[in-house]
């Protein structure tokens, strides 16, 4: 799902709400919570899972090109745990096939 498709979903359930206002609604929640886990907090919502952020140690990788060796700085990764409810739900549902994946170039073909 999309975040249009969110909002065009959203739009269609509460009919009270113009299309605008929907897409406003939406983006001021993504904003919230962008600002938030951009300032360290955490976030909770019950039912369906908490947002937080994980910090990936400085670390030392390879150019895959040259070989040569890179230092990696430390970073700040947004990190999403699913709650219980959410993660039942998941597991109810009937798996579905993957659609194949078709790779323009590639020797499959």
């Amino acid at each position: 799902m999309t975040r249009s498709d969110l909002v065009i979903q959203l739009a269609e359930r509460f009919s009270q709400l113009t299309h605008r206002d929907t897409e406003f609604a939406v983006k001021t929640i993504l904003d919230a919570m962008s600002a938030a886990l951009a300032k360290g907090h955490r976030i909770e919502i019950r039912g369906f899972g908490s947002f937080s952020i994980n910090r990936r140690p400085p670390r030392v990788g390879r150019n895959p090109r040259s070989g040569e060796q890179v230092v990696i700085p430390e970073k700040l990764v947004p990190h999403f745990k699913p709650g219980k409810a959410l993660r039942e739900a998941v597991d109810e549902q009937v798996p579905v096939e993957p659609e194949p994946v078709h790779m323009i170039g590639s020797r499959a073909e």
